[in-house]
C-alpha cells in the first residue's frame, strides 16, 4: 500500500476547519504558499544497490562510524515531490521585539505631549510584531476630556477593521452598560491595553503586552481621568500591577498611579466579552457599573 497524500482535498477542508475553529478566520499573505515544498528538500539521487549475493554468510552487525554523518532518510514511497514547484519568495517574518524596542516605546511614549503626539508615534512604531498582521491602529474613541476612562486588553476583528475600540458585540454591550449609569461615547473615553489586533484573536503574548505598556499607560496620563475602569483581568493585572484574577479583583477600588505621580481610583470590572459568555454574571458588572457612578458623582 501507498502512503497517503498529505495534501488530499479531504485533507486539506479538516485543515481549514481546524484553523477556522482556531480563530484564524484571515489569509495573513497575499500569495498563497505551498508548505510541502517548504518544508521537504528535492531527495538526492540515490546509488544503485549492491548485486545480491548468491550464498549466505555470517555478517557482523554493523557498527555507527563516530565520524560519519547520517544519511538523510528517503522520501516516502508513492510520494513523489519533484513535482511540487518551489516556494515563492517572501520577505521575512517580523522578530518578537527585544529589549531595544522596549526602551524605543518608553523613550516615544515619555515623549508625547499631546495624544495626538502618542498616536503619531504609535503609528510610526514597528517594535511590536502585532502591527505588521493587524490593519489598523485602535487607538482610542470617546472624548478624551472625559472624568471617566475604561481600558480594555486589545482589539478584535470589527475594531481591527474599523480602527476603533468596542465596535462589535462587546461594545454594543458596553455602550448599553454606560447607558445604564446615564453616561455614553461622548462622556467617556475607551482604550485598550493592546492597540493592534493579535492574529485569530489570540491571546496577546507577556512580550506584547510589555511593549504596548508605555503607551497605554502615556494615553491615561494625557487624559488624566477621574476614574478609570478596567475591563478584564488583563487590563487590570497590567495597569495595578496584581497577580490576582478579575472575579477576585472586580468590586473593589484599588488605585493606578502614573509616572508623574497622580493617583487615579480605578474599578477592575469583568469584560463585556466574557460577560456576553456569561451573562449570568451581569448582575456583577452591574454592581461594579454603581459603585463607578456613585464614585464619579462624589467626586464631581
Amino acid at each position: 500500500m501507498t502512503a497517503a497524500s498529505p495534501n488530499t482535498p479531504i485533507d486539506v477542508a479538516e485543515l481549514l476547519a481546524f484553523y477556522a475553529s482556531a480563530g484564524a478566520d484571515e489569509a495573513l499573505e497575499d500569495a498563497p504558499v505551498n508548505r510541502f515544498a517548504e518544508a521537504r528538500p528535492r531527495p538526492a539521487e540515490r546509488a544503485p544497490a549492491p548485486a545480491r549475493e548468491t550464498r549466505l554468510e555470517a555478517r557482523p552487525a554493523a557498527v555507527p562510524d563516530a565520524g560519519r554523518t547520517a544519511e538523510p532518510s528517503p522520501p516516502a514511497p508513492g510520494l513523489d515531490v519533484s513535482s511540487i514547484p518551489d516556494a515563492p519568495a517572501r520577505p521575512m517574518a517580523a522578530a518578537v521585539p527585544d529589549e531595544a524596542q522596549a526602551l524605543l516605546a518608553r523613550q516615544l511614549a515619555a515623549s508625547a505631549a499631546t495624544l495626538d503626539e502618542l498616536r503619531q508615534h504609535m503609528a510610526a512604531f514597528e517594535g511590536c510584531n502585532l502591527k505588521f498582521t493587524a490593519k489598523n491602529l485602535v487607538f482610542a474613541d470617546g472624548n478624551p476630556k472625559a472624568d471617566l476612562m475604561l481600558v480594555g486588553e486589545a482589539p478584535g476583528r470589527d475594531e481591527d477593521l474599523e480602527g476603533l475600540p468596542f465596535v462589535g458585540r462587546s461594545g454594543r454591550l458596553l455602550d448599553r452598560m454606560l447607558a445604564a449609569i446615564g453616561l455614553d461615547r461622548s462622556s467617556a473615553y475607551i482604550a485598550n491595553v493592546i492597540p493592534w489586533r493579535p492574529p485569530g484573536n489570540r491571546t496577546p503574548t507577556p512580550h506584547e503586552t510589555e511593549i504596548c505598556r508605555p503607551f497605554i499607560e502615556r494615553q491615561i496620563e494625557l487624559v488624566n481621568p477621574k476614574v478609570l475602569v478596567n475591563l478584564g483581568g488583563p487590563s487590570a493585572k497590567t495597569l495595578l500591577n496584581t497577580t490576582d484574577g478579575i472575579l477576585r479583583l472586580r468590586g473593589n477600588w484599588r488605585v493606578h498611579t502614573t509616572a508623574a505621580g497622580t493617583v487615579i481610583p480605578a474599578m477592575p470590572t469583568l469584560h463585556p466579552a466574557y460577560l456576553l459568555r456569561t451573562p449570568a454574571h451581569k448582575k456583577l458588572a452591574w454592581r461594579d457599573f454603581l459603585e463607578v457612578k456613585a464614585k464619579l458623582r462624589a467626586i464631581s
